[in-house]
């Protein structure tokens, strides 16, 4: 990619310039690299001489812009979740009587509306507007959980007039962006921040002693439970807003914290305002005061709270337009995770897709249905299917997405090779200090007690994937203490692990015979037909006799027994004391109580 570099200076006052001062508009074809937030890039296009369709990443960015007082006359139309393409056209046609240009704001989602619309005004989004996807870090970042955050790219390339732009642009490897120009402003001034790093063995405590030392604080942390359970265990509910997606809304709501929204709202401002990766981006805060900023990590509740320096760290600080008084990254580190170079993730994946496209041959031309069978099976469980689109497609994005997370996670591996990156990112000026507490002390358990029962499952096993095979006497205690938790799933995946859980669904049933059979391929003690029995039925309930025989024939079938005399519906007696006795015109079996000891 061809690079040009644009000066951007301090003005008399000290503000700093606006982007249009030194780029009227922004060139197509343009990767804008603006390196400071809050510089007026969307800004520009919605005041630019042209039709502009802006793609934001999300909801309240949109809500933020529409409402903002300095557009109230800029014919802004924003396009989310329940917009649909008539209303768009209603908008097009308005706006078109009042000589005005179409300025929509679309998240990506609801790109292909906006696109039906231009149709229906016979107006073609590639050659009819200007399309500027904001915020481009994002199509990357988000790519491994928003199914389609990238939907609008491969029209976007069609498009004569187009640009992304970001403060944190991530390296993409579409080989699409080949003829693109980067556009990079370089602030003439000092813009690096202060920044204060904690290392911790226990985030409990270390985020109490921090939050006491604090006014009015606003605190970055991408995971709603266990802001819930900091808040619960902190007691500090009533001083605590959350700002958070819709489905967290209604999470918290249902469990009786009602201080809580989706979109910014300077009015629920209280002491200690926690605020989910929805508001990382481009949401503009505008505050009279300073605010302190708190990024809080644990890498033992989710791998996903990971603050990356060249992107989260400078997105978070920035929503704050009239600046921070401290910033201060909270975190433990864990040892398992695994220090890679993007080139060394780079040859995995390679050799991933590699394997993955030779199976697909060997399943595309298989001869017999067994044969085809095998190789699904193989294709299903393999790593790289993650990376193929809704269309069975490589996907760049959800490549650059797996490599870019996988760096940024082996940087909390240990304290000073933390440090050492957020120094080198050249951002902040770093301090750094490390608090240990004794392994016997109370620690940080995010398991929501009112949570469905596979919910608070889920939850438990994403903690187990960190800790385990346990190294520390830190991490047997965490496993204690989710074995107090939840025995059984805890013991299930210890036996037969995390994907295996996933596939049964979690459900329980399942899960014990999944169990059971282990324990029997481990040739554990001998009595696993019994146990499946006891899994599959139970006392004090009536089956049918042609499911008593399929189930038991099942049963023994699994275990690879072959019994002395044919299995029938009568064999439930050697496990129940059992009464014949029909249900609805059906004969069966009222178990009454168990034989198996």
């Amino acid at each position: 990619m061809k690079k040009i570099t644009i000066n951007i200076n301090k003005k008399v006052g000290g503000k700093t310039q606006y982007l249009t001062e030194v780029l009227p508009t922004i060139p197509t074809n343009t990767i804008l690299y603006k390196k400071l937030t809050g510089l007026g890039a969307t800004y520009g296009e919605i005041k630019a001489n042209r039709n502009s369709v802006i793609i934001e990443p999300n909801k309240p960015v949109i809500i933020g812009k529409c409402n903002d007082p300095k557009h109230c006359d800029d014919n802004l139309f924003g396009v989310h979740d329940n917009i649909y393409a008539e209303d768009i056209v209603r908008y097009m046609i308005r706006s078109q009587k009042r000589g005005k240009h179409i300025k929509i704001i679309t998240t990506p989602e609801s790109f292909y509306k906006v696109r039906n619309a231009f149709e229906d005004m016979e107006m073609d989004v590639r050659f009819d507007c200007f399309l500027l996807f904001d915020e481009c870090h994002k199509v990357i970042k988000d790519s491994g959980f928003r199914e389609y955050v990238s939907l609008p790219m491969d029209l976007f390339f069609e498009c004569e007039q187009k640009a992304l732009v970001s403060a944190t642009p991530l390296e993409f490897t579409d080989p699409r962006f080949e003829n693109f120009q980067v556009i990079e402003v370089v602030p003439t001034f000092d813009y690096v921040q202060n920044l204060h790093i904690i290392t911790t063995n226990n985030v409990l405590p270390t985020i109490k002693k921090v939050l006491e030392q604090q006014d009015k604080c606003f605190i970055f942390c991408n995971y709603t439970d266990m802001i819930y359970e900091l808040m619960r265990q902190l007691d500090i509910l009533d001083k605590s807003a959350v700002f958070c997606s819709e489905n967290s809304v209604n999470k918290l709501t249902g469990l009786k914290f009602n201080n809580v929204s989706a979109v910014w709202d300077e009015s629920k401002i209280q002491q200690f305002n926690w605020l989910t990766s929805r508001f990382y981006n481009a949401v503009d805060i505008e505050l009279n005061f300073k605010p302190n900023v708190i990024l809080l990590t644990d890498c033992y509740a989710a791998d996903y709270t990971i603050f990356d320096p060249y992107t989260d760290a400078v997105q978070c600080v920035g929503r704050f337009r009239n600046g921070v008084s401290n910033i201060c990254l909270v975190t433990n580190t864990n040892p398992r995770f695994n220090i890679r170079s993007k080139d060394e993730l780079k040859a995995t994946m390679v050799c991933l897709k590699d394997n993955y496209e030779q199976i697909k041959s060997f399943y595309d031309y298989a001869t017999t249905n067994s044969a085809k069978d095998a190789y699904k099976t193989l294709l299903e469980c393999s790593p790289y299917k993650d990376m193929l689109d809704r269309y069975g497609r490589t996907s760049f994005y959800k490549i650059d997405n797996h490599i870019n997370f996988q760096f940024v996670k082996g940087f909390f591996n240990n304290s000073g090779y933390l440090v050492e990156q957020y120094a080198s990112c050249g951002m902040f000026h770093i301090t750094a200090d490390e608090e240990s507490y004794a392994v016997g002390d109370e620690q940080l358990l995010i398991i929501n007690t009112s949570a469905l029962i596979k919910e608070k499952r889920k939850a438990i096993v994403q903690q187990l994937e960190l800790i385990c095979p346990c190294q520390t006497e830190m991490d047997f205690q965490l496993l204690r203490r989710l074995e107090n938790a939840d025995k059984f799933i805890v013991e299930a995946y210890l036996k037969i692990g995390k994907s295996e859980i996933e596939r049964l669904k979690y459900n329980f049933k399942k899960i014990k015979e999944a169990m059971i059979i282990a324990d029997f391929n481990r040739k554990a003690r001998g009595n696993e037909v019994q146990k499946l029995i006891a899994n599959s039925f139970s006392a004090a309930r009536w089956y049918s006799a042609s499911h008593i025989k399929t189930e038991i024939s099942r049963i023994f079938e699994l275990v690879g027994l072959k019994p002395k005399k044919a299995v029938t519906s009568n064999t439930i007696t050697d496990f129940f004391e059992a009464k014949k006795m029909e249900h609805n015109k059906q004969r069966g079996y009222y178990l009454i109580r168990s034989r198996i000891l």
